[in-house]
């Protein structure tokens, strides 16, 4: 394996704006290397090799501090409402992010909006209720929001074709804890994962939207792209898969009633969510202007919208069938 270079900075580190809560806040978000995600199993994921191996705790702790003073001083020059900590799995894992770096962030994040990602496993009810109280401060203002890769509400579909380890009753009594400990809750859910055709991927996210409405204070859908060294890239390579086309994700969003969050990474390329080279860019410029604003109307404007790639997209949802190859790259 090659030697990570500057193990002591985040993976990734900027500001930006979020909507939360029909309100718009200026965020920082850092992608912090830690110990690796303990499932390591996902067929979709490439983040389990974003991780520190063979080394010993301290220096874990250390390079990891120092991943978090970085993120610190962006804090403190930007003065962000909301900050987004993501690690390669989940944040409560004490193997994965020891408890100093949790309490490290927790409490440069004081006063603030706290968002960050855990498997159901690691959530403990009494520690998150100590960082809801320490995050409150004094002031009583400051929130914590645990995102959870609940995917879709199918079981079969979850286990089948991500092998997620993750139950949907499991998902659901999380929540509840989390709620119960004074948090709150924010969803992710998996557009069109291996093994589904265009039109049962669509059935399915619209029917995962509709079910965790009441459960969730948050849904982000993400467009599955294809990252390298996964499952889901040999399938691509073999042309076995085709990521989501644009069209699905503007119909999706459309028709929702709550507002859903959409980051189309890879927008517009091969191995990301895409129609033609022609529509991409303003179909991609609309979801992202959709998720500060949340006017529907915006999307079903670009639902209105003609294309020469259309047509092939509605033959696509209407033609073709499970358990074969796409019909379509």
């Amino acid at each position: 394996m090659k030697p990570i270079k500057n193990p002591g900075e985040p993976l990734a580190l900027w500001s930006g704006q979020d909507r939360i809560s029909d309100n718009i806040h200026n965020s920082v978000t850092a992608i912090i290397r830690s110990g690796g995600c303990s499932w390591n199993r996902c067929r979709i994921c490439q983040y389990r090799h974003e991780r520190f191996t063979g080394i010993e705790r301290p220096e874990l702790i250390r390079l990891m501090s120092s991943q978090v003073n970085h993120l610190k001083n962006l804090v403190e020059k930007n003065n962000p409402e909301v900050v987004k900590v993501y690690t390669s799995g989940s944040f409560f894992d004490p193997v994965e992010v020891p408890d100093e770096i949790q309490s490290q962030v927790v409490n440069l994040v004081k006063g603030r909006i706290l968002i960050v990602e855990s498997r159901c496993d690691y959530i403990n009810k009494e520690k998150l209720s100590g960082y809801v109280e320490n995050i409150k401060g004094d002031r009583d203002k400051g929130e914590i929001f645990v995102a959870i890769g609940l995917e879709t509400t199918s079981d079969e579909i979850r286990e089948k074709c991500i092998d997620k380890g993750l139950l949907y009753s499991d998902y659901k009594k999380t929540a509840e804890l989390i709620h119960k400990a004074g948090g709150k809750v924010k969803t992710y859910l998996l557009h069109k994962p291996p093994y589904l055709t265009e039109a049962e991927a669509c059935e399915d996210m619209v029917r995962s939207i509709r079910e965790i409405t009441p459960v969730t204070d948050l849904i982000s859908m993400n467009p599955c792209t294809v990252q390298r060294n996964t499952h889901l890239e040999t399938l691509w390579k073999r042309q076995a898969y085709r990521p989501p086309y644009l069209w699905t994700v503007a119909s999706i969003i459309a028709q929702s009633k709550p507002h859903v969050t959409c980051d189309p990474i890879g927008g517009g390329q091969a191995r990301g969510p895409h129609n033609c080279a022609s529509c991409d860019g303003v179909i991609l410029d609309a979801i992202r202007d959709y998720n500060l604003s949340a006017d529907q109307e915006l999307m079903k404007s670009v639902m209105e919208m003609d294309c020469n790639c259309k047509k092939e997209w509605e033959y696509v949802m209407n033609q073709e069938k499970p358990w074969a190859m796409p019909l379509t790259r």
